[in-house]
This record gives C-alpha cells, structure tokens and sequence, in this order.
C-alpha cells in the first residue's frame, strides 16, 4: 500500500465511521491552497466547513498562536485569563452591548444559547424554543432536536421537548406558533446546510418587531456567517436590526477549536456560577487566535474585500446560470457565502471538480456550496470557476 492507502486504511480500523470522507489526506496547507500525500495541489473553495476564512495558516495567527503556546496553553475559568477579557471587549465592540461566555464549537455555542434563553424563560413560564425547517444548529441532543431536518434527527429519539418548527422566512407563520411559553426564537440569517436559503430583510425586520411584542428572545446562529463571510462582521448586520443572542464558532478561531454566545446586558447574567460552564471554553491559546482573526479581517479591511469579490463571484456565478440553464435552478448567497443550485444532485460535479483540483461542497442534495477564505484572490477565484465551468459543462 502507498501512504495514502495506509492512512485511509487507519481510520478504517481504528476511527468511528460517522463521516463520509473522500479518498483524500490533506497534510499541507497555505492560504487558499492545499496539498495531498502525493504532492497534488488543490484549491479550496470550502476550508474547513467556514472555518478557514483567513486561509490556511495565515501567518499572523500562526505567529500568534506559536507565542502563545510556549507562554500559557491553558488555565481553567476559576481564574482570570486576560486573553480572554480582551477577545470578550472585541466581540463586543464589533456587534453590541453585552457579555460573552466562551466555549469550543457552534454545537456548544447553540446549547448555550438555549441554556440561557430557558433560564430567563423559566422567570415566566417560557420554555420553547422555535426554530426552521431546513436549519441546522449542531450535533448535541439538544441541538440537533433544535435541528430542522429530519434526516439527522433519525435515531436519536426520544428528542429533547419544548421545540417547534416553522418554515424559514415565513413571519406569518411564525406568529401563528408563537404561545405564552414561547421563549426565544433560533434562526440563521442564511441557512447554510438548508443549501443557502436567504430570507428578505423585511422577514428579519418584522422578526424583531414580533419577539419585542411577544417579549420572546431572538438568537441568531452566526456560527457559519459570523466573521466577514457575508462582508459585515456579522450577517444580521445586514439588516439594521439586534439579536438578543448571537452564536458563534467556526472563522472565530482561525483554525483552532473555540466557540462563543454574545449575549445583550439585559439577559447576559441569567447564567450565574454553576449554572453553565466549559472546561476548555476560551483558553489562552485559542483566545490568542481569536484575536488575531478579529485584528487581520480590520486591519486588512477584508470586510469590504468580501463585499468587492463577493459581488466578482455572484457575476461569475450568473454567468453560469446563463449559460447552463438547463442545469442551474438558481445562484444564491451574500458576499463570501454563495449555493449553486442545480436540477440534479451535485455530488458527481463535486467530486470531479476534486480530481481536477477543486474543492467544494454539496449540500442539500443539489446545492454546490461555494465559500472560499476572506484571503482569496480575484486570480484563485478565477481558476476555481474555470474549474467548475468545465465540469458543469460536461455534466450539462
């Protein structure tokens, strides 16, 4: 066996098989671009399900992480952790008042948000938690229930009570759901395993407006969109409103594993000691990280970098649902974070564009997720879409 068939033939027998994974080990990767075990160089269009936004191994966050690990790596939360204070100080300043609470994953970042969002409800009565058809908000019992896709609900039962769903971007029938122990509301600006389904700002707006009302908590799970994907640091950003709750995990960490809830300073210290906590939940050595992302997206005014390729990529796109129209139902997304979908199921096109060197993605079936670094270029993005325009051009 070559070095490649030895690895693959390891998790065969020593990793729990709760992955699709393709025939492809990655050891290598700088900006944009990775390399396999035989030297193959790929470009990715997909790092990491989101959370390689600033590439792979951007330098600042590798310098900040390689000083900070010969420093402090961990320190558990009975103590203070000045890295962490300041990340908190920067989440808030980019998004609104409040207080943060730290943790290792958008799963984790979600259950903490429901955590609070019943502690605050239990004051009146409030327990339920209304979610979407077609969301996703992690893999935990609780999240997964909060989950709006039956296919990963499967086996799991009994599920965690005190859930509903609604279909997303329908304000109707969301006000129809909504009773007296209805406590918070859960959404995602743009659903990203849904297969990139946006809402209309008007949805978001009259969204507020009914959780003001009704006194009901609004959470939005910016674990995908949070970070410049969308070309705001954050997607709700886009619609002139507040959450009372964000959700975040993914870019955050530049690579490492954190996840975090900004929580507004009305609500924030519904969590009191002993209520909630994570033992890893925003070390040292990720907060290092964090921080470093949160400076290179301002410094490098990557926001408005996303916002100008972003648009770049959206005429592209267009451009092949014009040519294919018999093969693309519809081209959507915002910034950085785009869906193709086709009539058909995608995952042929998808794997061809791996063995032509592409990485993508394909979610729902039939949507070609689309979601390269902040760190792209026009040229990489280019020679990516050279890629896909030939493989659809096959496929049509």
């Amino acid at each position: 066996m070559n070095k490649t068939e030895k690895i693959i033939d390891s998790f065969t027998k020593y990793v729990i098989p709760c992955y699709t994974r393709n025939p492809l080990v990655i050891v290598r990767g700088k900006g944009s671009r990775v390399w396999d075990s035989s030297g193959k160089e790929y470009l990715d269009f997909f790092p990491g399900w989101g959370v390689g936004s600033m590439g792979h191994c951007h330098p600042k966050i590798v310098k900040a992480v390689k000083k900070q690990v010969g420093k402090l790596i961990h320190i558990p939360n009975n103590y203070y952790n000045e890295l962490q204070a300041e990340l908190a100080r920067l989440l808030v300043k980019y998004s609104f008042p409040g207080k943060c609470f730290f943790c290792n994953s958008g799963a984790e970042a979600n259950e903490s948000a429901i955590k609070l969002a019943r502690k605050h409800g239990n004051q009146s009565g409030r327990y339920e938690i209304i979610t979407c058809d077609n969301s996703f908000h992690g893999r935990t019992l609780a999240t997964v229930t909060a989950t709006g896709q039956e296919k990963y609900r499967q086996g799991f039962q009994p599920l965690v009570p005190g859930f509903k769903y609604v279909p997303f971007g329908d304000i109707t029938a969301l006000r129809q759901t909504v009773t007296s122990q209805t406590a918070a509301v859960l959404i995602e600006p743009i659903q990203g395993e849904g297969g990139i389904q946006t809402a209309l700002r008007e949805y978001f707006h009259q969204l507020r407006i009914l959780c003001n009302e009704q006194k009901i908590l609004l959470i939005f799970d910016e674990v995908q969109t949070g970070f410049g994907r969308t070309g705001k640091m954050f997607c709700y950003q886009h619609f002139d409103i507040k959450p009372d709750i964000i959700t975040l995990a993914k870019a955050l960490g530049g690579g490492l594993p954190i996840g975090a809830i900004i929580a507004a300073s009305h609500i924030s210290d519904v969590l009191t000691p002993g209520s909630h906590a994570s033992t890893f939940g925003g070390s040292p050595l990720v907060c290092s990280a964090a921080i470093s992302v949160i400076e290179t997206i301002i410094n490098n005014s990557l926001l408005v970098r996303a916002q100008k390729l972003g648009d770049f990529l959206q005429r592209r796109l267009l451009d092949l649902e014009e040519k294919f129209p018999r093969l693309i139902k519809e081209v959507r997304g915002i910034g950085l974070m785009w869906g193709l979908e086709l009539y058909r199921p995608c995952a042929a096109v998808v794997e061809e564009c791996m063995q032509k060197g592409l990485l993508l993605n394909c979610t729902h079936k039939k949507v070609i997720r689309i979601m390269p670094a902040l760190t792209v270029t026009r040229s990489q993005l280019k020679q990516g879409l050279k890629i896909l325009a030939g493989v659809l051009g096959k496929s049509a």
